[in-house]
C-alpha cells in the first residue's frame, strides 16, 4: 500500500502514535472497563484526563498563572461571536473593536463582531488580495477599543504573523486578541503579550469539536447579558470547563497530542521542524516558474502553503497524480483555487520531500 501523506487544512493529520494509542484504549481506558466516549465528564476517570490535558497545554505554551485555559465547543468560527460577547460588555456602549484584516478568517471574524459592537478596520491587505500583513506603522488603531483582533495565521490565504504586535501604546492598553487556530503549538509564543488566544483544535491539536481559549483573568466576568451561559468565560472558568458537558473525547485526543509533543521536545523542537519543512517546499517553489506562491516572503505561513500551477488547466491532472502517489487533500480552498499544502506538526518532513519530488516529476513531464 502506498504511504499516505494527508495535507488537509483541517480536520487535519494526527500523529500516528496518538491514533494507535487511542485505538488500543478505545474499548477500555486504563482498566476502567469504559471507553472515554462513555465516561461521565464529572467522573474521576475523565477529570484525570482533563487535568492532565490542561496541565500539559499550559506547560507547552508557557501559559502564565494569571491566565485561564478553557475547553469550549463551537470551533474558531464560534469564538468570533463568543469573544466580543465576553469582552465588549466592560466598555461604554456602543463599544468599538479594532480588526487587522489579513485574509478570509479575519474577514469572517470582523463580520461576526459587527453584530455585537462597532468595528474599525484598522488595517487591511484586501487591496493586495491578502498576500501580505499590513505594516505595523500603517495601522490606525482606536484610542478606546475594547480589543484588537488579529488572525496570526490565515489558513486559506497562507500569511502568518512573524512578529507580535505591540498595540498598548496606541490603544490605551486595549488587549490583543489572537485567532491562532491553524498554527498554535507550532512556534514559540509569549502569551503574556496577549489578552486572549483562541484556537480550534482540528488543525494542530486534535479532532474537530474542541476550542481552546486562553484568557487573562482580569478580562473575565464582564460578558454582555445576551451571552449564552455555556459560553460565558466566567461560568466556564469557575466550573473548570465542566459547566456543560464538554467534548470529552476531543479533549482526550488533545491530551494525547500534548503528551506526544512533549516527547518530541516540545514547541521549541516543533518550531525547528516546521521551519525546515516550510523551507524545503518554499525553496523549490521559488526555484521554478512552473508553480507560483503569491505571498510576500516576510509573512509566508509555515503551516499552510498555497501555490498555483502556471497552467491551471493541469490542476485536475496534478491532483490525480498526487493521489496516485499517496499525497492527499492538496486542492486549494474553493474561494482562492489552486493548491494548498498544510504541513502541521504531525506532518513529517518525509511527507514534504515526497511532495516536492512529485512536483518536480510533474514539472518535467508537463513543463
Amino acid at each position: 500500500m502506498t504511504h499516505i501523506y494527508n495535507f488537509s487544512a483541517g480536520p487535519a493529520v494526527l500523529p500516528k502514535e496518538v491514533l494507535k494509542q487511542a485505538a488500543e484504549e478505545m474499548l477500555d481506558w486504563h482498566g476502567s472497563g469504559m471507553s472515554v466516549m462513555e465516561m461521565s465528564h464529572r467522573g474521576k476517570e475523565f477529570i484525570s484526563i482533563y487535568e492532565a490535558a490542561e496541565r500539559d497545554f499550559r506547560e507547552l505554551l508557557g501559559v502564565p498563572a494569571n491566565y485561564k485555559i478553557l475547553f469550549l465547543q463551537g470551533g474558531g468560527l464560534g469564538e468570533n461571536a463568543i469573544v466580543p460577547m465576553n469582552l465588549v460588555g466592560r466598555m461604554a456602549q456602543p463599544a468599538t473593536v479594532d480588526f487587522i484584516q489579513t485574509g478570509s478568517w479575519s474577514t469572517k471574524s470582523l463580520k461576526e463582531a459587527r453584530k455585537y459592537c462597532d468595528v474599525n478596520i484598522a488595517a487591511s491587505s484586501e487591496n493586495v488580495r491578502f498576500t501580505q500583513i499590513p505594516p505595523r506603522e500603517a495601522w490606525k488603531l482606536s484610542k478606546n477599543a475594547a480589543y484588537v483582533h488579529i488572525c496570526t495565521n490565515e489558513t486559506i490565504d497562507g500569511v502568518e504573523f512573524q512578529f507580535t504586535p505591540d498595540v498598548a501604546a496606541d490603544t490605551g492598553n486595549a488587549p490583543l486578541v489572537a485567532d491562532m487556530s491553524s498554527h498554535i503549538l507550532s512556534r514559540m509564543v509569549d502569551v503574556s503579550k496577549y489578552g486572549v488566544i483562541f484556537a480550534g483544535a482540528q488543525k494542530n491539536i486534535g479532532p474537530a469539536g474542541v476550542t481552546i481559549v486562553v484568557v487573562r483573568e482580569d478580562l473575565i466576568g464582564q460578558a454582555l447579558p445576551i451571552c449564552p451561559s455555556a459560553f460565558d468565560w466566567k461560568l466556564v472558568a469557575e466550573n473548570n470547563s465542566m459547566y456543560n458537558t464538554p467534548p470529552t473525547y476531543g479533549i482526550y485526543i488533545a491530551g494525547l497530542v500534548f503528551k506526544w509533543l512533549k516527547k518530541q521536545g516540545g514547541v521549541e523542537e516543533m518550531e525547528k521542524r516546521n521551519i525546515a519543512k516550510a523551507e524545503l517546499l518554499y525553496t523549490y517553489l521559488d526555484s521554478t516558474g512552473f508553480y507560483l506562491n503569491k505571498v510576500a516572503r516576510d509573512c509566508r505561513s509555515r503551516m499552510n502553503i498555497p501555490f498555483y500551477l502556471k497552467d491551471e488547466s493541469l490542476n485536475d491532472t496534478f491532483l490525480a497524480g498526487a493521489k496516485e502517489r499517496g499525497l492527499l487533500q492538496l486542492k486549494g480552498h474553493k474561494s482562492v483555487g489552486g493548491m494548498r499544502a498544510s504541513i502541521y506538526n504531525a506532518m513529517p518532513i518525509e511527507g514534504v520531500q515526497v511532495l516536492v519530488d512529485y512536483m518536480k516529476d510533474f514539472e518535467k513531464k508537463h513543463g
